[in-house]
């Protein structure tokens, strides 16, 4: 497969598991609130704002997972601290769906960097 509709697959289904898939999880989940429960994961799209310590802001072959500070495995631990609260669970379903969200785009950099190049 070529490498730019591989790039152009991991940008679709990367977004779609950002905003998406949080709406299914929120269906299955939270059905009586799902709408409200789906906007919460969905904010928590919030968590790349410590991409904006980084530079460059943005790098597409950078791993988030372990490089910014809110994608360390440390925040992970307070997230996953957070689905014991009911008043905090879905924002940590959200945050740490976000984070397995991110860390699928890793393993997606990491394929289409070890492809040979086709000239």
């Amino acid at each position: 497969m070529e490498v730019q509709v591989l790039k152009l697959l991991q940008f679709l289904i990367h977004y779609g598991l950002h905003f998406l898939a949080p709406g299914l999880i929120a269906y299955i989940f939270f059905r009586k609130n799902w709408k409200k429960a789906w906007l919460l994961m969905a904010l928590t799209i919030l968590v790349d704002l410590d991409h904006l310590l980084a530079d460059p802001i943005f790098d597409p072959k950078r791993c988030s997972i372990g490089f910014h500070p809110l994608h360390t495995w440390p925040a992970m631990l307070v997230y996953a601290l957070m689905l014991c609260f009911p008043k905090t669970r879905i924002v940590g379903l959200g945050l740490l769906f976000h984070m397995l969200t991110d860390y699928q785009d890793c393993i997606w950099n990491a394929y289409i960097r070890s492809l040979p190049i086709v000239k």
